[in-house]
């Protein structure tokens, strides 16, 4: 990756372009030792009991974003200072759904009976700690973390939003957060399981063969036909729940592409199902991302797509990945 120039332009053009099925093969590489070991490092970190719930621009307006938090009724929307507050879901009079509740000059009113909530303590209400990073909204849930609290979510390090495209895209499958993080922590699968979007990918560094903790990818991103952009990427788990990637090297430098696994309890049949929230912050110095920023209104909604045509492929693996592992079947270590 160090002798790749950078141009004018951001594109580059394959010259010894392979077919998918004549790639070399990764799975000897992808050992899952490997990438078990990573999880389990990554589950051991603190994440102070914050959970990712949305992103920053869907909370605001006349209606509270709700969520549901490992099958805890979770509301959040913005004060009179445009602060963000957040608590349970639960009327405490009847047990109204206060996601379905207007929000009036900061407040939100239940719409079964009138009570009105601040974001402060009332009725029996109690609100939960909020933290806003600026792209993402994350909420504190001591009683389902379990762990020691922290004063604030460990939110990964990235460009100045203010100054990057941001997009945030979010799914949800039936699996539980270690599978998505484990399907981040194994890069080798990238150029055979989404040939539409990666090519030439090589892992050229492991925590097994750096020291570290993090895998360092030399990949193309496809664009058209043999027009490619190649970067280098590195992947870390921050906290137990998160899996961050970062262009070090190539178009985008600074960029990170960050993934969120957050629990929201089981569904009918009584299956995990967990929500993936992945934010991208792109940022490059070349003049004319200038006018990308300018844009972002008609760009958001393509990053999400292309993230979008990633996790149903990604989902899936997850989803197997916790079949697998639920019926006693998961060959991994």
């Amino acid at each position: 990756m160090a002798g790749r120039g950078r141009g004018r332009l951001p594109l580059s053009l394959r010259r010894n372009a392979v077919a998918w099925e004549r790639q070399r093969p990764t799975w000897r590489d992808a050992k899952p030792a490997l990438i078990a070991g990573a999880l389990k490092r990554a589950q051991a970190r603190p994440s102070g009991n914050w959970y990712v719930v949305g992103a920053s621009r869907d909370v605001g307006g006349d209606r509270p974003l709700g969520r549901t938090v490992a099958g805890r009724e979770v509301v959040v929307w913005r004060d009179t200072g445009g602060r963000v507050v957040a608590g349970p879901g639960v009327c405490p009079h009847l047990g109204a759904p206060l996601r379905d509740s207007p929000v009036r000059c900061g407040t939100l009113v239940c719409h079964w009976h009138g009570l009105s909530l601040n974001g402060g303590p009332f009725a029996g209400w109690e609100p939960f700690p909020a933290y806003d990073d600026g792209v993402l909204v994350w909420v504190r849930l001591d009683a389902v973390g379990g762990e020691e609290p922290l004063d604030a979510p460990v939110v990964p390090r990235r460009p100045v939003p203010a100054r990057a495209l941001t997009a945030v895209y979010a799914g949800a499958g039936v699996c539980e957060p270690e599978d998505v993080v484990a399907n981040r922590l194994d890069p080798w699968h990238g150029a055979w399981f989404h040939p539409y979007s990666f090519v030439d990918l090589t892992v050229a560094d492991t925590p097994e063969s750096a020291g570290g903790d993090s895998f360092a990818v030399d990949v193309s991103f496809k664009v058209a036909g043999r027009l490619v952009v190649p970067v280098r990427a590195v992947f870390t788990a921050p906290e137990p729940r998160t899996v961050v990637m970062h262009i070090t090297e190539g178009e985008g430098v600074g960029s990170v592409v960050e993934t969120h696994a957050t629990p929201l309890g089981p569904d009918a049949s009584g299956r995990p199902r967990t929500a993936v929230i992945e934010a991208v912050v792109a940022a490059s110095d070349r003049r004319g991302f200038a006018l990308a920023r300018a844009a972002a209104p008609l760009l958001r909604p393509l990053v999400r797509a292309a993230s979008g045509r990633l996790w149903r492929d990604d989902l899936a693996y997850a989803e197997r990945r916790w079949e697998l592992r639920s019926t006693g079947r998961f060959p991994g270590a």
